[in-house]
């Protein structure tokens, strides 16, 4: 598995982990996730974009895999997605660069997989 599969993973494990130790904090978590993103003024690969260009800019590279993967999944191409990162940038400066070093590897990664 890929580097950033790996942080998928990790993703589903602490998930599944708080669900079952957790479970009302995190079904609060989660419906509050899909009502945030249950908007309609946004198309998903809009919403996204914009994850991907927070998940740099807030420097976690969970999120970056998570959304790289929703971003390609939901149609959105490689150049809208480094530009997204490089929207992170503009506005968080240099800690946001060094991690466009994982949304690039996000990118190939799950651009490579046709699954």
């Amino acid at each position: 598995m890929g580097h950033m599969k790996d942080k998928l993973h990790d993703v589903a494990s602490l998930t599944r982990r708080l669900e079952h130790d957790f479970p009302l904090e995190t079904e609060g978590f989660l419906n509050f996730l899909k009502r945030a993103e249950g908007g309609a003024a946004l198309d998903l690969r809009q919403k996204e974009l914009i994850n991907v260009g927070l998940a740099v800019a807030a420097q976690c590279e969970w999120c970056i895999a998570f959304h790289v993967d929703q971003a390609l999944k939901a149609g959105a191409s490689r150049e809208e997605i480094v530009e997204a990162g490089f929207m992170a940038v503009i506005m968080h400066g240099g800690p946001a660069y060094m991690y466009m070093t994982p949304l690039l590897e996000a990118v190939d990664e799950f651009s490579a997989d046709p699954a």
